[in-house]
């Protein structure tokens, strides 16, 4: 199943609409990994809220984006885990090490504008 990857600004978000195939997770990460360069992004938000298990290779896949992604000079951050989702991850151990994460969409992109707000370094500055 390919995963919708839109541009919004400076950003890349990926919303992520239904069980994805550890094949698929793949995918996502080497598209994502891409386009980080090719759309000079800032960061990338992946969108998991219609997702109701996040599994240890799942979780792992994400945090391997992360770094890679951290690696080109954006950052990663994941939204909509639902509250099922982060109960049984924190039941299981399964943990997002090193992946910042907030509610929803619109409080990812306020954390983002919030990184942006006069006085705030950048990343050309």
């Amino acid at each position: 199943m390919q995963v919708p990857i839109l541009r919004h600004g400076d950003y890349l978000i990926a919303s992520i609409q239904s069980a994805l195939t550890d094949s698929d997770l793949l995918a996502l990460r080497q598209s994502l990994v891409q386009q980080v360069g090719s759309a000079r992004a800032r960061a990338v938000i992946v969108d998991v809220t219609a997702l109701d298990v996040l599994d240890s290779f799942a979780s792992r896949t994400v945090q391997d984006l992360a770094q890679m992604i951290r690696l080109r000079g954006a950052e990663t951050i994941v939204v909509g885990v639902q509250p099922e989702v982060a109960f049984s991850m924190a039941q299981l151990g399964v943990r997002l090490e090193g992946v910042e994460t907030r509610l929803d969409l619109e409080e990812a992109l306020a954390y983002l504008a919030g990184k942006r707000a006069p006085g705030k370094r950048t990343r050309e500055g």
